[in-house]
C-alpha cells in the first residue's frame, strides 16, 4: 500500500480529468464464507454505467472511459483493493470476489460454484493470470475450474508464482501503454 500510494494522486487526477464523477468506485462483493463486503477500485466507467442493472464486462465495453481502459489493462484500477487486504476482507492471491447478483445467477448453473467462498478472495489469482475477463456463463465455468484448481493446490510457492506473473502482466501493460503514447 505504501509503495503504490505515491501513484494514487496521478491516477485520481487522470480519472477526474477524463470524466465527471467520483474518483473511487465501491461495490458489494461476496467474500470468505459468503460474507458481503465493499470492494474499492478507481472508477473506470462513466457515471450511471449500470443504471440498467448488472451486466457482464465485454471487450471494448462502451461504458468504460478512455482512461479507464488504460487503468483496466494495466490493472492499476485495482490498487484501492489493497485497503480491502489491509482490512482482512481479501488476500493478495485467491479467487476474484464476485458481485452478489452474479453469484445468485451462477451458483445454480455451475456445480461447486460456492466452493470458491471457502478461501478469502484475492487481488489476483490463478484464473486471472490464465484466462481473460469473463463475459458469459461459459467463461465463468472455465474460471471456476481454475479457481478450484488453485484452492486444491494452494501453497506459498504457487502464490509467489501468481504474484510474479501478475507483476509481469502489469509491467507489460504499462510499458505497452507508454509506448503507444
Amino acid at each position: 500500500l505504501m509503495v503504490t500510494l505515491p501513484f494514487w494522486p496521478l491516477i485520481a487526477l487522470g480519472v477526474r480529468l477524463t470524466s465527471p464523477g467520483p474518483v473511487f468506485y465501491s461495490q458489494t462483493r461476496v467474500g470468505l464464507n459468503g460474507r458481503l463486503f465493499r470492494l474499492h477500485k478507481f472508477r473506470t466507467m462513466y457515471r450511471g454505467a449500470e443504471s440498467n442493472g448488472h451486466q457482464w464486462a465485454v471487450d471494448r465495453d462502451p461504458r468504460v472511459t478512455r482512461f479507464g481502459r488504460y487503468l483496466r489493462r494495466s490493472r492499476l484500477d485495482e490498487l484501492p483493493q489493497l485497503w480491502n487486504i489491509l482490512r482482512g476482507q481479501m488476500s493478495i492471491v485467491g479467487p476474484r470476489p464476485e458481485r452478489p447478483e452474479f453469484v445468485t445467477e451462477l451458483a445454480p448453473k455451475i456445480r461447486y460454484y460456492n466452493e470458491r467462498h471457502l478461501v478469502k478472495p484475492g487481488l489476483t489469482g490463478w484464473a486471472q493470470i490464465n484466462y481473460r475477463y469473463g463475459a458469459s456463463v461459459e467463461d465463468a465455468k472455465r474460471k471456476m475450474q481454475l479457481d478450484l484448481w488453485y484452492i486444491k493446490h494452494m501453497s506459498i510457492e504457487l502464490d509467489f508464482t501468481i504474484c510474479l506473473r501478475t507483476f509481469g502482466t502489469v509491467w507489460s501493460a504499462i510499458a505497452t501503454q507508454v509506448a503507444d503514447l
